[in-house]
């Protein structure tokens, strides 16, 4: 039977080349599954060396994860920066747990220009429970996923809303207790508070803490000064931004224009000007060719001054009368 294009053994006579390349870009979903598998991979002798590199694997570098649920004393959120999502993961099998996986269902895409937005209404972190007693729990709520737009496509934020969540217990270990009360008052309990271990949930109250701290933890690790010398430096960098001026904006230098005068319009436009300025110069006189003895020609004229300053009875106002010479007197 001869090979067809159809068979995946077939070998082109024209070369390796004449084969349609597989895509470039995998599938943002494709990565939480990887990631799942990576999970799965995990083992009871993994350090911290292997939840960074697990980190570096599938979260960017300057990354966020937020946690956002409602618990009995009101809705909480958490938000921890790159340098503490590895330890986020692993206080997560820290509290019992031996498996964990999410599942996304119906999810949106939206590709922008340096990112791709997964948006899935209907995901579930699905976490197996080996103590205090075998439990599988499932916790439903939104996930928001960024990737960047790359070869690496890592996540640059991670949003989880809960919602609610569910506990399940195999028939077959209350069918075993169902004769001792105690058991089964026990496994009547919730392990989890919305799906997250108490050794979570601790970890994140703890962040609060911490991720202010981060600044601190760098500047010790970089330039490896105490702790209270990173403490003076960090305040007074911080002083130094609130107390140092905004940067005024530079201001582009004016251009003046020059207004062209048109000697066309100007020659002849003059004869009617002349004229115009004739009969205007009966009518109207400019003030700057003007002394102060024609604009009183007769006898003194009185020009009210009021000032703050009263004059010699009490008064605010007081004149100031011109002579025909141009001279000014005074007249209270």
């Amino acid at each position: 039977m001869s090979s067809t294009p159809h068979d995946p053994f077939y070998s082109s006579p024209f070369g390796p080349f004449y084969r349609r390349h597989t895509p470039y870009m995998i599938q943002p979903e494709y990565r939480v599954y990887e990631m799942n598998k990576r999970l799965q991979s995990r083992t009871e002798d993994s350090d911290n060396l292997w939840w960074d590199a697990f980190a570096t694997e599938f979260f960017e570098d300057d990354a966020t994860l937020t946690l956002s649920f409602c618990l009995e004393d009101g809705p909480k959120r958490y938000t921890i920066g790159r340098t503490l999502i590895p330890r986020y993961f692993s206080t997560v099998f820290e509290g019992g747990v031996t498996d964990l996986y999410y599942i996304l269902k119906h999810s949106k895409e939206s590709y922008h220009n340096s990112s791709i937005t997964v948006d899935c209404d209907q995901c579930a972190m699905v976490t197996q429970h080996g103590k205090p007693m075998f439990t599988k729990v499932c916790t439903e709520g939104r996930l928001i996923l960024e990737f960047t737009f790359d070869d690496l496509m890592r996540i640059k934020t991670w949003h989880f809303t809960i919602r609610q969540y569910r506990e399940l217990v195999p028939r077959s270990i209350l069918a075993m207790h169902a004769q001792d009360p105690q058991v089964l008052d026990q496994l009547s309990k919730n392990i989890t508070r919305m799906g997250l271990t108490n050794f979570t949930l601790n970890y994140l109250r703890l962040c609060v803490i911490l991720e202010p701290m981060q600044e601190l933890m760098s500047r010790h690790k970089t330039y490896n000064l105490s702790p209270r010398d990173c403490l003076k430096t960090c305040l007074f960098q911080k002083w130094q931004r609130m107390v140092a001026p905004p940067a005024e904006p530079t201001r582009q230098p004016t251009t003046k224009r020059r207004k062209r005068k048109n000697s066309t319009s100007s020659t002849s436009n003059s004869s009617a000007g002349n004229n115009a300025n004739s009969t205007s110069s009966k009518k109207k006189t400019p003030a700057a060719n003007l002394s102060l003895s024609s604009q009183v020609p007769q006898g003194l004229g009185a020009i009210p001054n009021c000032s703050l300053n009263p004059g010699r009875d009490g008064d605010l106002c007081h004149s100031t009368a011109v002579t025909p010479s141009g001279q000014f007197k005074e007249k209270h």
